[in-house]
């Protein structure tokens, strides 16, 4: 039972109505109520900047650095970015016309959705919960929070401030745990958005199935980093350290493993733990700079996952269970069946695979479903575009490592089984909006519509076919090989 009581189905039942009916009222679609909620919302982070710092220092011992770079200032900037863009974004889009639509009105309008579910996740707990919000909110939708419950502190936290800032009959958080959440599936929403594992997002697509509600998924996978060609390792390996241990690893674009060649693994090992040690000293579980393991029961796996493995430990590999600490651990002499490479590590150990040529790394990557992000590390361009080329991940990013997701202007998600569909910034909002195609007609050309009248005639057909044809350019010729 969560520190708010449980919810029961007919209190959920209750609070959707309530908010629904709030929706089709219509209070969430002028602009000035959007703008309003989003700049409520931003008061939300600057207020309470403290007690959000201390909730995530008591849920992940997350450093104050960290907590405020991807937790408190990426929503920050999301959210400045959007109330910025908003009264642009919601324009209608006038698009192209033919002879047969010459005096009409053809545009695509944006609406709102209805009523969203916007699931979280323990990770991330603050950023994964409010950056979808944004763009609900920025759309002109009412939404329903369900925070993770493991996160428990940011959860109470989410529960106590949303309510005192956002319109309480247009926005709600819902607490508890996995009964709660699928008793809350069962309900009909107009868009699911969960962030987290493969394995609940199958119980979350047959759960919208039921309602054949729409679902964006964010999620993850094994992201692969790629370390090829001429580079200055030292600053490779700070990059890599810090992206693959930022969070304690606890990250859905965290560098799951690395591919080298063998020459270039013994340049490496000694840049990464010269890395280590200028950032978290000789003894990282002294130091204020790493983050802890959310739970018991995550520490378990990840411990009880490097003792399966075949490869060789040559930095880490201890840990407390008492206070959740799990050193930065390096593995190598392993391949692609260990039991490291078989799911998502989503924790501080980083295994080091070797490849013999920059096409067998390309074959390793793409034999493997497809990730939430890329890496590829070098200094030379056409490894770097053989990469980009051959590949397909939702993200991709060269010589560094997670910081492609903290740009509003790039579609953050994922592709295949890393994901479906994307948000951050304008493709948030593009989320939440329905896209109505319009077409305002009146009463003009009343002889070319004539033309498409019964009874039937090749010449009326003719004439409707030039009327109506999307004119050719000179494509010039095109040969195929």
């Amino acid at each position: 039972m969560s520190s708010f009581g449980v919810f029961e189905m007919e209190s959920q039942r209750q609070i959707i109505e309530r908010l629904r009916a709030a929706f089709q009222s219509g209070v969430t679609a002028p602009l000035q109520f959007r703008l309003t909620q989003l700049k409520s919302l931003l008061s939300l982070l600057e207020d309470n900047e403290p007690q959000i710092l201390e909730a995530l220092q008591k849920d992940l011992a997350k450093p104050k650095f960290e907590a405020v770079l991807s937790e408190i200032d990426m929503v920050v900037n999301d959210l400045c970015y959007t109330i910025n863009s908003l009264p642009t974004w919601i324009q209608p889009s006038y698009v192209g016309k033919n002879l047969a639509t010459k005096l009409d009105d053809c545009f695509v309008r944006r609406e709102p959705l209805g009523v969203v579910l916007i699931i979280g996740a323990w990770n991330y707990p603050l950023q994964l919960i409010l950056a979808p919000l944004i763009g609900a909110i920025a759309a002109g939708n009412c939404a329903i929070l369900k925070p993770s419950e493991i996160s428990r502190a940011t959860e109470r936290l989410l529960a106590q401030l949303i309510p005192k800032y956002l319109s309480q009959e247009c926005f709600a958080v819902i607490c508890g745990g996995a009964e709660e959440t699928k008793s809350l599936l069962e309900n009909r929403f107009d868009h699911i958005f969960y962030t987290g594992s493969q394995a609940v997002a199958r119980s979350i697509l047959q759960a919208a199935a039921v309602h054949l509600t729409p679902v964006t998924l964010e999620l993850g996978g094994k992201c692969p980093c790629l370390i090829y060609g001429r580079l200055d390792m030292l600053a490779a390996a700070k990059r890599l350290v810090w992206s693959k241990f930022f969070n304690a690893g606890q990250s859905c674009v965290a560098p799951d493993y690395v591919l080298c060649t063998p020459e270039m693994r013994e340049e490496l090992l000694p840049a990464i733990a010269k890395a280590l040690s200028i950032f978290y000293g000789s003894q990282p579980k002294q130091s204020e700079d790493f983050s802890r393991i959310v739970t018991d029961r995550h520490w378990d796996r990840l411990m009880a996952l490097l003792g399966k493995t075949q490869g060789r430990v040559v930095m880490g590999g201890e840990g407390s269970k008492e206070d959740k600490y799990f050193a930065p651990t390096v593995v190598v002499d392993l391949d692609g069946s260990d039991a490291l490479m078989q799911e998502e590590i989503f924790g501080p150990i980083m295994p080091i695979l070797t490849i013999e040529s920059l096409e067998q790394g390309i074959t390793f990557i793409n034999q493997r479903e497809k990730p939430l992000a890329l890496y590829v590390f070098s200094d030379e361009s056409q490894v770097v575009n053989m990469v980009l080329e051959r590949t397909s991940s939702g993200g991709f990013c060269s010589n560094d490592g997670i910081v492609h997701m903290t740009l509003p202007g790039l579609p953050f998600g994922g592709v295949g089984a890393s994901g479906m569909g994307s948000y951050h910034g304008r493709w948030t909002f593009e989320t939440f909006s329905h896209r109505r195609g319009c077409m305002l007609r009146g009463w003009g050309l009343e002889r070319i519509s004539m033309l498409r009248y019964p009874p039937y005639t090749e010449s009326n057909l003719s004439w409707l076919r030039w009327a109506t044809s999307a004119k050719k350019k000179s494509w010039g010729v095109c040969s195929v090989m």
